[in-house]
């Protein structure tokens, strides 16, 4: 009689299996993202350092080709018209966010981060927002957590929020954009909710996105004239997409021989995605649920649960419009 394979075992060749499905095009991105978490949690993910690695190289790339299928008026529009209530929703965010941390406690770099990761654009606004802190490894590693678990959450529970909530296409983008963290739950619940909803979900989002730059150097001013940052801190990681979605998108409006060959490329990038979003998912460990901590994740829950109720709440009463 056979021994039972250990589940240890298991664990690659069900990853490459669902690595595989999250490629077909019946496999909604929810699906894929959850799919990952869970083998990862009841597994193991014996290759944690690559997905992490192809996660961070597949991301940027996806966004970029979802410019092949974008229109660069929508996105200046998008950005020009969202200037006013961009910049109060940044400072309000802000502002929350460094009341929370003050009432839970929370250490006032990892708060920070937190509610950076919460007003801008989740990972990235982080990993740009940290060197420029001087912010020690287990602070990013919990403001990461934190936002990778409500960034989960919000993929799988916005898109039936939405439909219970009637909102349209162009009202779930918006508010999608405004109140889930990473580009990439952004563009999945765009994705699941529907075609228009997408366009108008990345295209807000990556306006949206920009403010990491001035966010950042406004950071850095206030650190050193507190005089806390050291000498030769890493350098801040710039979000090239933006600029490569930008430009493809260009590409795709100004050449309109070009825009057959785009949907082609939009079409593979939304599949690249949905597996980014896979790998995501079995990135997930024990340790980092465990890292994570009751205070902060109880100031990014409030915060998220505040931002993703006015925004609502401001959508569905028409105060806020894609234009």
């Amino acid at each position: 009689m056979s021994a039972a394979v250990p589940p240890s075992r298991l664990a690659a060749p069900l990853l490459g299996l669902g690595g595989a499905l999250a490629l077909a095009p019946f496999t909604p991105a929810a699906v894929a993202l959850v799919g990952g978490a869970l083998l990862a949690l009841a597994l193991g993910n014996p290759w944690q350092a690559t997905t992490r690695l192809w996660t961070h190289r597949l991301l940027p790339l996806a966004v970029v080709g979802l410019g092949a299928d974008m229109n660069l008026r929508a996105v200046a529009k998008a950005g020009l018209h969202g200037l006013g209530y961009t910049a109060l929703s940044l400072a309000l965010v802000l502002a929350l966010g460094w009341w929370l941390a003050r009432l839970l406690k929370v250490g006032r770099d990892a708060g920070l981060l937190i509610s950076v990761g919460t007003a801008i654009c989740g990972g990235s606004a982080i990993a740009a927002v940290a060197p420029v802190l001087r912010a020690k490894e287990q602070e990013i590693s919990v403001a990461l957590a934190t936002v990778f678990l409500l960034n989960a959450a919000a993929l799988v529970l916005f898109p039936p929020i939405g439909h219970w909530a009637d909102l349209s296409q162009e009202a779930f983008g918006l508010w999608s954009a405004l109140a889930i963290h990473d580009t990439s739950s952004v563009v999945g619940a765009g994705l699941a909710f529907g075609p228009r909803a997408l366009e108008v979900a990345t295209t807000v989002k990556l306006a949206r996105a920009l403010w990491i730059v001035p966010l950042t150097l406004g950071i850095g001013w206030v650190v050193a004239r507190r005089g806390e940052a050291a000498p030769g801190a890493p350098p801040m990681k710039k979000p090239w997409f933006i600029a490569g979605f930008l430009a493809l998108a260009a590409l795709m409006t100004f050449v309109p021989a070009l825009q057959g060959p785009g949907h082609v490329i939009a079409a593979l990038a939304r599949r690249v995605l949905v597996l980014t979003l896979f790998l995501i998912g079995a990135g997930l460990s024990r340790e980092a649920l465990r890292s994570v901590g009751l205070r902060p994740f109880l100031q990014g829950l409030l915060l998220w649960l505040v931002v993703g109720a006015l925004g609502l709440c401001a959508v569905k009463l028409g105060l806020l419009t894609v234009g």
